[in-house]
C-alpha cells in the first residue's frame, strides 16, 4: 500500500512538473488560442473542445521545454519558479522530454490528417529555429518567429475544433493572419518586465536595444490596432468604444509607468486586450454568418480619402 501511495504521489508530482513548464503561458497563449479556435472554427461539438485544448497545450509544452533548457540561468533571475531553476527536473531529463514530445505532437496531429500534421511540423521546425538555432537572439527575428508560431497554434487549434480538418474558413484564415501581424508588432510588451534578467544573460530584446522607442511603439501600436480591429470586424458602437478605450489605456500605461511592478501589471492588461480580440471572429459569425468574411475595403477607402485630401 505504501509503495502504491508513493508511486501515485510521484506520478502527480511529475505531472505537475510538466504543467509548470506551461503555467506562465496559460494566460497569454493557451486561453486566447483556445478562444480563437472555438471562435474561428467555429467549434463543431463540445467534446472537440478537449481535443483542441490538448493539441494546443502539447505544442505549447514542446516549445516551452525547448526554450527553458536553453537558458536556465536566465530563469533563475526572471522566473525562478519554473521547473529547472526550482530543482524539480534536471536539464538532462528536460532535454529527453523535449525530444520525446516531437513524435508525440506529430502522431497526435496525424490523427486529424495531412493538413494538421503539416502545421504541427511547421511549429516544431520554427521551435528548433527559435531555440536551438538562436532565433531569439535578435529583436526582429524573436518577435517574428514568436508571432509565426503563435499563428501555427491558432491554425492547428482551429483545424482540430472545426468540422472540416482539411482547411480554414476565409474568416478563420484572415483572423489567423491578423493575429500574426498584431502579435509580431506588440509582442515586446512582454519583454519590459524581464529587461533586467535579459540584460544580465546577454539577450537583446526590443526594450533593451531601444528603451524609449519601444515604449512609444507599444503605446501607439495597441490603440491603433484597436481601431483597425473594430473597423475590420464591424463591432457595434458600444463594444467598439469599450475596446478602443481599453487599448488606449493599456498603451498609455506602458509609456507612463515604467517600474518592474508596473510593467508586470501592464503586461497582464495587455494579455487581456490581446485575448479579447480573439473573440471577434465569433462576433462576426454571429452577426454575418459563415458565408461572408471580413473585408479590407475600409483600408482602401481611408487611403483614397487621404490622397484626395
Amino acid at each position: 500500500m505504501g509503495i502504491q501511495t508513493f508511486e501515485l504521489r510521484k506520478t502527480f508530482t511529475d505531472l505537475y512538473t510538466v504543467f509548470l513548464f506551461t503555467r506562465s503561458d496559460i494566460r497569454i497563449a493557451l486561453i486566447p488560442v483556445t478562444l480563437f479556435a472555438v471562435a474561428a472554427a467555429p467549434l463543431s461539438s463540445p467534446l472537440r473542445l478537449l481535443d483542441t485544448i490538448l493539441w494546443i497545450w502539447l505544442h505549447l509544452l514542446q516549445f516551452n521545454v525547448a526554450n527553458q533548457i536553453k537558458a536556465p540561468e536566465e530563469d533563475k533571475i526572471n522566473k525562478p519558479s519554473r521547473p529547472i531553476p526550482a530543482g524539480r527536473i534536471t536539464v538532462h531529463d528536460a532535454t529527453i522530454l523535449r525530444w520525446a514530445l516531437v513524435p508525440i505532437c506529430l502522431a497526435y496531429s496525424a490523427l486529424y490528417g495531412v493538413q494538421l500534421t503539416s502545421v504541427s511540423l511547421s511549429m516544431l521546425l520554427f521551435t528548433a529555429w527559435y531555440n536551438e538555432h538562436d532565433g531569439d537572439k535578435e529583436p526582429l527575428s524573436k518577435n517574428l518567429l514568436t508571432a509565426i508560431m503563435y499563428g501555427c497554434l491558432e491554425m492547428g487549434g482551429t483545424l482540430v475544433a472545426a468540422r472540416d480538418h482539411t482547411q480554414l474558413s476565409p474568416t478563420g484564415l484572415i483572423a489567423t493572419e491578423l493575429t500574426v501581424a498584431v502579435f509580431s508588432s506588440t509582442l515586446h510588451a512582454q519583454d519590459f518586465k524581464d529587461a533586467d534578467g535579459d540584460r544580465q544573460t546577454g539577450r537583446r530584446t526590443f526594450p533593451i536595444a531601444y528603451p524609449i522607442i519601444s515604449r512609444i511603439a507599444i503605446g501607439l501600436a495597441i490603440p491603433l490596432w484597436s481601431i483597425f480591429l473594430i473597423l475590420l470586424w464591424e463591432l457595434d458602437i458600444l463594444s467598439a468604444t469599450a475596446f478602443v478605450a481599453y487599448g488606449c489605456y493599456v498603451g498609455t500605461r506602458f509609456m507612463l509607468y515604467r517600474s518592474v511592478q508596473d510593467d508586470k501589471r501592464s503586461c497582464k492588461y495587455y494579455s487581456t486586450w490581446f485575448s479579447l480580440h480573439h473573440l471577434f471572429p465569433a462576433y462576426w459569425y454571429y452577426y454575418h454568418g459563415s458565408n461572408e468574411h471580413p473585408s479590407f475595403a475600409f483600408v482602401e477607402y481611408i487611403l483614397n480619402s487621404s490622397i484626395v485630401a
